[in-house]
């Protein structure tokens, strides 16, 4: 048997002042690459597309017009930054990954509207078919198998006692989400945007969040939108922006969206702010997208969402999110969406090892900027070279991590257990029970919604 490789030397020497000058300057000149490229904003539709759409009767294809983009500008760019990193260590290696992300990012926005457009989205983001770690699972099973046990709780009222959803008002929510950044950010706290005209109900950027004027939210939608946006998102941009010797690492370019929204989607489970409906349609997009890829052209799309949703505006958005910058008469959508279910997978498994290798200090450093999982190694040796400083923003759960520690360890028992066993004697003992009935008024049914800015759902603290 050939002798294994050795593992490589990470402790803070292995990099020397002068290489430290060459890498920091690469590092400046992705950033300067990577600004033009703005996938999401290339990938828009104006409002006009749904209102054309909407005034057609539902029964044309859209319209859409991208900008063009040249890709050389960035290139030229990127072989400056590729030339100043030498050596093989895991910082090179980092560096590296994200001028190649940066590029097939740039021929990516070069090629909208086209079938070249979607190959290298799957290059960039996977799609419905990725595996997961070599573990012969992909996001299409995970969407699935929540389509299937998720689908028969839509509709449903889970808490028995509630009367009926409140609706909260955009400048309500707004008024209600700024007491709470402020208190988390304190002066960094992102503003709040009332705004007549959004795709989608709520937009986050870097130090903003856009709701839309005519929207309603729920509590629901409050503690999601927080934890998932504000306490992820745009921490990790504010994070990233103050890592001053690397500071790519304020940059959310493509090879960071599976973790960043793995991460919060994760954030929304762990803080107990995800419900049924949101999981099922994160999981409806990757159904879509696998649809979209056999073929399926938009109106096919948006008949799906209108049966799935009963929203028609609603439904053309979620269409949209399928078929943007790729081609609307079908078989070459973008695939981005397939990074929640497949984001969280990975996030989740990496806690687990993570808990189990006594590795804490990682879980807080992924919240030090805009990173990949996969980026951990050469995130460590910056920290250990002092070129890397630890987060300031971290969401309560991972600041107190007693809750995530205690679910984690648990959990990693459960694994070793006989899934299929243990499901046949339950199913036959449930299949024995007396039909259910409904819960009787005055019963002790209080509803544990989410915590918002607590480290875990109040279901959790009472215990």
């Amino acid at each position: 048997m050939a002798p294994k490789d050795p593992a490589p030397d990470l402790s803070p020497d292995t990099l020397s002042g002068e290489s430290v000058a060459r890498l920091t300057q690469a590092a400046t000149l992705l950033r300067k690459a990577e600004r033009p490229v703005r996938v999401l904003r290339a990938v828009a539709w104006g409002p006009e597309v749904a209102q054309r759409f909407f005034a057609a009767g539902e029964r044309e294809l859209p319209q859409v017009v991208y900008p063009k983009m040249s890709a050389a500008p960035v290139h030229e760019i990127l072989a400056a930054a590729r030339a100043l990193i030498d050596g093989d260590g895991p910082v090179q290696a980092w560096l590296r990954r994200i001028a190649d992300v940066i590029a097939i990012s740039a021929d990516m926005l070069q090629a909208l509207g086209t079938k070249e457009f979607h190959r290298l989205s799957v290059q960039l983001y996977g799609s419905p078919d990725t595996d997961l770690l070599d573990c012969d699972v992909t996001p299409l099973d995970l969407a699935q198998q929540l389509d299937q046990v998720l689908s028969s709780f839509v509709g449903v009222e889970l808490n028995l006692n509630a009367k009926g959803e409140i609706k909260i008002n955009a400048v309500d929510l707004g008024a209600r989400m700024a007491g709470i950044l402020q208190r988390h950010f304190g002066a960094a706290a992102p503003k709040i945007e009332i705004v007549d005209h959004l795709s989608a109900n709520a937009l986050a950027g870097a130090r903003y969040i856009r709701l839309r004027r005519d929207a309603q939210f729920s509590d629901r939608d409050l503690a999601q939108l927080v934890q998932h946006e504000a306490f992820v998102h745009i921490a990790t941009s504010l994070n990233g922006a103050a890592q001053s010797a690397f500071p790519i690492l304020g940059a959310g370019h493509a090879g960071t969206t599976r973790t960043q929204e793995g991460l919060a989607v994760f954030a929304e489970i762990i803080s107990g702010a995800m419900d049924p409906s949101r999981l099922l349609r994160l999981s409806d997009r990757v159904l879509a997208i696998k649809m979209a890829m056999e073929g399926a052209d938009f109106l096919q799309l948006y008949r799906y969402f209108c049966d799935r949703t009963k929203d028609k505006g609603v439904a053309f958005e979620n269409a949209r999110r399928v078929v943007r910058g790729g081609m609307v008469e079908g078989g070459a959508p973008f695939t981005k969406d397939s990074v929640y279910l497949e984001g969280l997978v990975r996030v989740h498994n990496f806690l687990r090892i993570a808990v189990q290798e006594t590795r804490v200090d990682t879980i807080r450093l992924l919240f030090a900027g805009k990173m990949d999982i996969e980026d951990m190694p050469a995130i460590t040796t910056l920290a250990a070279h002092g070129l890397c400083v630890f987060p300031q923003f971290l969401p309560p759960w991972a600041r107190d991590l007693r809750f995530m520690l205690s679910y984690i360890a648990y959990s990693a028992f459960l694994n070793r257990m006989n899934l299929e066993k243990v499901r046949v004697h339950y199913k036959d003992m449930l299949s024995r029970c007396a039909p259910p009935v409904a819960e009787r008024a005055g019963s002790n049914g209080a509803d544990h919604g989410a915590a918002v800015d607590g480290t875990a759902s109040p279901a959790a603290d009472a215990t």
